[in-house]
């Protein structure tokens, strides 16, 4: 990726009122955060989880570097850079995140100005106790993710979730052994077979379906709560015919849950995709029921109409689905 290309990207994140800071991460304000701060409503995460979502952070260390160009992706994915965050460039792993903190309040400061908003929950929100690392890009290219995910503990925050695509096995073997887990690491998978994850994934690096493999086989090693993804394309990974193979994958990660998640007609998948492949939220509970049918692990737990998805959960988990009881969030 040029540097034009690069500079012009961070610009029109900026003008689409992501926080930037130095010359790899950002931070966001999303649709679920306004909302909660206005009443108007929580996300799922604090839903199925009990993450504060008034007070989350969503950031990424690496926002324009990714090894796929899912056709699903509503972020820039045709522009990301495919290889590892090079060390020489790389930011300092708590610089970047008491400058994405600071870029978040910044973001946070036109909202003092809005009846609707809730004075007392703008106050929590302007410190973070919730760090979703997703947002843009693949964060398992950041080399230095476990030292960041240990800072945030120091930092003491509620919450820690991890989203990644499942291509970067050695880097969750890294979080593991130097005791940087999450607290909830999310792995996505949306294809069945090598095939589909051609079509679907679209990954810019050789033998990426064995990588992926991979690290389906390590998720039960791994000593965090895990959840996998399942962003379901209607016409493309939906079929009742993919559905063995798609349950064989899961039982296999030993996840704790498993989120069947509508894919949303937005952003850049808008060139990709139709509206015609946004499942209807009935669609994916009819999806999911026939899942707990034929599963011998999983079964329903809660749904999240608003957002269209679906929570299972693994009969042998030991965790519960709340983090921390409902009534302590200190």
């Amino acid at each position: 990726m040029t540097e034009e290309i690069n500079n012009k990207l961070i610009e029109d994140l900026k003008h689409k009122h992501y926080g930037i800071y130095g010359k790899h991460s950002a931070v966001e304000i999303c649709s679920w955060n306004k909302k909660a701060l206005k009443g108007e409503g929580v996300c799922y995460k604090e839903q199925f989880y009990n993450a504060d979502c008034h007070r989350c952070a969503q950031i990424t260390p690496a926002m324009l570097w990714c090894h796929q160009n899912c056709v699903f992706c509503w972020r820039p994915a045709d522009y990301m850079n495919i290889a590892k965050l090079d060390l020489d460039f790389i930011d300092d792993p708590k610089e970047i995140i008491e400058g994405l903190f600071k870029e978040r309040d910044k973001l946070l400061s036109g909202f003092g100005g809005n009846n609707k908003v809730d004075k007392k929950l703008l106050e929590e929100a302007k410190i973070p106790n919730h760090v979703a690392i997703s947002l843009s890009g693949e964060p398992t290219l950041y080399p230095k993710l476990d030292e960041m995910i240990l800072y945030l503990k120091e930092k003491k925050m509620r919450t820690i979730f991890l989203v990644t695509n499942g291509l970067e096995p050695n880097m969750l073997k890294k979080l593991q052994k130097n005791d940087a887990l999450p607290t909830q690491l999310y792995v996505s998978i949306e294809a069945s077979n090598i095939n589909q994850h051609l079509k679907i994934n679209r990954p810019k690096i050789k033998n990426s379906w064995d990588i992926l493999n991979e690290t389906v086989e390590l998720m039960p090693k791994l000593n965090c709560r895990k959840v996998v993804r399942f962003t379901m394309i209607k016409g493309l990974n939906d079929s009742l015919e993919d559905l063995d193979n798609f349950i064989k994958i899961f039982e296999k990660t030993d996840t704790d849950f498993l989120e069947i998640k509508a894919y949303m007609f937005l952003g850049n998948s808008r060139f990709n995709l139709k509206i015609e492949n946004m499942p209807s939220y009935q669609e994916v509970e009819d999806y999911s029921k026939k899942f707990q049918e034929k599963s011998s692990l999983f079964n329903i737990e809660d749904v999240c109409k608003p957002s269209r998805i679906i929570l299972l959960k693994n009969k042998n988990s030991k965790v519960n689905n709340f983090i921390y009881p409902k009534e302590n969030k200190n």
